[in-house]
Formats: structure tokens, sequence, C-alpha cells
């Protein structure tokens, strides 16, 4: 990690000698190529979510360039910028990302920032002592511990976007950093702040409603499980193959066995997978349980979204609604 981190140092301290030359942008941007970004309120973040929540707090103004890094589907958990990542960050008004084990190269990168005026958003950090731990519950496939002897890393799970209660106190928190950043639009930030808190609140209160009317209270995963803080949200249960960052694609036999053995018990009607997912695990676990004939259910855990899908239209209150309904077919059998 420290030999990465030297690295990519190495590299920013490149990127900023080039910095007013550098001219091409790979990430998603909401600009056209034609506007200077100097013209603009510039804000970098580093994944969907974010990027969904910023474009729907400064609405339809022409005011800001927006940037979404992780735009080709790359994990968060595998991500590292690009020389062009670097310098648009180094430049940015705002720059928002998660805060997580994950976001290790992002220290490096700040430290030089010519932009010393820079907004950060650390999402980690505005959660608080609200952020979990990771969580190995019964059954799931622990990862090989990777820490030096003598050393207990703690590792917090970092899909906090996944809780539509956080989003609301994240989204909260940019818009107010907005309004400091930008006084000129900062009653058009606080209306559109308040338009979107309101659409968050309807749909957890959905959420809620069909997890109250639901059969069953146990949510069954043969995969990653990154939404642990959307199950704590309305206090389900839950099972699965392995932790939210896990980078484990194969399942012992015991954890196989453990998760049909716990459909069998619970009479679950699904299984559910994250997206792009090539249910191998969740169809080996139905091929061992008693019926065999469970449903297999995606839900969106919005760590692939791509430029192409914001493209065409894809927001996070349009996923967290997909998700809806996916959850209401994983839990009840009719």
């Amino acid at each position: 990690m420290i030999k990465a981190r030297k690295v990519l140092a190495m590299i920013f301290a490149l990127c900023v000698c080039v910095v007013s030359f550098a001219g091409c942008q790979k990430a998603v941007s909401n600009a056209p190529a034609s506007n200077s970004p100097k013209d603009k309120l510039s804000i970098v973040c580093t994944i969907f979510p974010e990027y969904d929540w910023v474009k729907g707090i400064v609405g339809n103004n022409d005011n800001a360039e927006i940037t979404l890094l992780l735009d080709n589907g790359v994990d968060l958990h595998s991500y590292q910028p690009t020389a062009e990542d670097i310098v648009k960050i180094a430049d940015c008004d705002m720059f928002i990302y998660v805060g997580g084990e994950s976001d290790g190269w992002v220290e490096d990168c700040l430290k030089e920032a010519t932009n010393k005026d820079m907004v950060v958003i650390n999402l980690l950090d505005v959660l608080g002592d609200s952020i979990k731990e990771e969580q190995v519950v019964e059954g799931m496939q622990a990862e090989e511990e990777e820490a030096e002897e003598g050393e207990e890393e703690v590792e917090y799970d970092e899909h906090v976007w996944l809780s539509i209660k956080n989003a609301s106190i994240l989204c909260k928190a940019i818009g107010d950093n907005l309004c400091k950043l930008d006084e000129k639009n900062a009653e058009n930030y606080k209306t559109n702040t308040e338009k979107y808190l309101q659409q968050l609140s309807e749909i957890d209160g959905q959420f809620q409603q069909a997890v109250d009317n639901a059969e069953y209270k146990t949510v069954l995963f043969g995969d990653r499980f990154p939404f642990r803080y959307f199950v704590d949200d309305y206090n389900l249960s839950y099972y699965a193959a392995f932790v939210g960052c896990s980078a484990e694609t194969e399942a012992s036999f015991e954890t196989v066995v453990f998760l049909a053995g716990k459909m069998d018990e619970l009479k679950l009607p699904a299984i559910c997978v994250i997206e792009n997912s090539n249910h191998k695990i969740a169809e080996t676990v139905l091929e061992n349980t008693t019926a065999k004939d469970q449903k297999i259910l995606v839900m969106n855990s919005m760590q692939s979204v791509t430029g192409e899908d914001v493209g065409k239209g894809t927001t996070y209150l349009s996923i967290m609604k997909e998700n809806l309904d996916v959850l209401k077919s994983a839990l009840n059998s009719k």
C-alpha cells in the first residue's frame, strides 16, 4: 500500500505540472465540451450515487460541471485513478468521495491539490458514529486476514449510499456546502435539496411499508452483501456468502450447505444476488435446497453504473424503486 501511494504521489506531481494543458477528459461530465471549466463550479464525484445526488441538488442550472470518475462500471474496491482523473481532482471546487479503505489513493491527491479552497466531502466522516464495521454473520465465509501479526485493522462497511436514511443526511451536507461555496445560487440549491429530501423520504416510507406488510423478514444472498446499512434501516435479518467488500468469488462447501439449509428452514421464496453476478453461487445453493425452484433476484448496489446508464436516464431514485420491487418479491411467496 505504501509503495502504491508513492507511485500515485509521483504521478500526481507530474500531472500538476501539466494541469493547464490537460484538455481531454475520460470521466463522465454534464458540461458541454465548449464550456471552459473555469466558467463553472467544478464538482468531482467518485461514485454514481454522489454524482446523481449532486445533479439533483444543482438542478437544471448551467452553473456547475459535475464529473463522475467511476463511469465505466469499475468497482469502487478495485478503482485506481488515472493521470487525467488526478488532474481533474487537483483543481476542482468540490470533491466528494466515500472515504473508506478503497479510497486510500485520495490522501496523496489532496496533499498536492492546486485549489487550496477546495471543499472536500468524505461520506464516512459526514455520517460519523453511525458508520458500521464489516460484519461476518452466521454461515458467512470470512476472508483470510491480511493484517500483519499483532495488528487488528478495523474495516468499515463503505456501502453507506444504500441506506436511504444515510442518503438524506449526505444530501443535506452536500446541499449546505454548495450553498456556502456558491452563494449566488444558494436559494436554488436549498430548494432543490428540500425537494430531493422529500423524494427520499417518500421512497423510504414505501420500503418500510413493504417490510411491514411482508410475509418474511429475512433476505438471503448467494453473493457479496453490500446491503447491511439497508437491512438495518428496516430491521431485516440476512444471510450471505460474503461480506460486501469481499474479493472472494468461490463459496466453500460449508457456506453453500448452510445457505441452502437456511432457505429450507425459513422457506424463503428467493435468493438474491447483486448486479453483474454470474449467479453461480446462487444456483449452487438452490440445487442443494429441497424445493430447488426458488427465484433468483437481482438487487442493484449501484457499484457498476456506467456513463452509458447515466445517459439513458438511470438515477439513484430509479434504481431504488427497482430494488423496492425486488425486495417485495424476495419477502413474499406470491
